[in-house]
């Protein structure tokens, strides 16, 4: 099995997720958002082809990494070959991210998708809109897009967002009472 990649597994990425990760960049995106940070990654047809087992070496190979996060391009349509390298990473105790510009609920109508699903831990989802741009987010480019938990999502048959990741200037913490003290 194969998988086409935009570039080789980079690793000691501190933006592409939380803590110190892998960033596997697949090549091929057929969203082609306005303002992409990645445009060279959209060809279907350029890239490398790698084999899959030559990726988990690579994995092998990772030292001082939480984590992996899959990125592009968009690796859900190579959902499949992204399945195989997310439950391996997942084997060996590695944190699971993927960007996607799929919606959640989208991927949950195809078998091949479901699949990866089962190994993200988080999942950005939602194409980038340039209009929601925002530098002020946690890990995601545009106001309308989620950093979705997906084991609980999956467990509740619902979205759930990772709540430490929610929009900082849309977003309002619960309220608490407030302890006054007089002397």
């Amino acid at each position: 099995m194969q998988i086409r990649l935009a570039a080789d597994l980079q690793k000691d990425s501190i933006v592409d997720g939380e803590g110190v990760r892998a960033v596997l960049w697949t090549q091929g995106c057929g969203h082609h958002c306005p303002g992409c940070q990645n445009p060279s990654t959209w060809d279907f047809d350029k890239g490398m082809l790698v084999d899959v087992e030559d990726v988990l070496l690579a994995i092998d190979e990772l030292e001082g990494q939480n984590g992996i996060t899959f990125s592009g391009g968009d690796p859900v349509y190579q959902a499949k070959e992204c399945a195989v390298i997310a439950k391996y990473a997942k084997s060996i105790g590695l944190n699971v991210w993927c960007y996607t510009g799929f919606l959640y609920e989208d991927m949950l109508k195809t078998e091949d998708r479901r699949e990866f699903l089962k190994y993200i831990d988080v999942l950005v989802d939602g194409k980038f809109i340039l209009a929601e741009r925002s530098l002020s987010l946690y890990f995601k480019g545009s106001r309308n897009q989620r950093v979705i938990d997906v084991p609980k999502s999956l467990a509740e048959n619902k979205v759930c967002l990772v709540e430490k990741y929610k929009d900082p200037i849309t977003y309002e913490p619960p309220k608490r009472r407030e302890e006054h003290i007089y002397i």
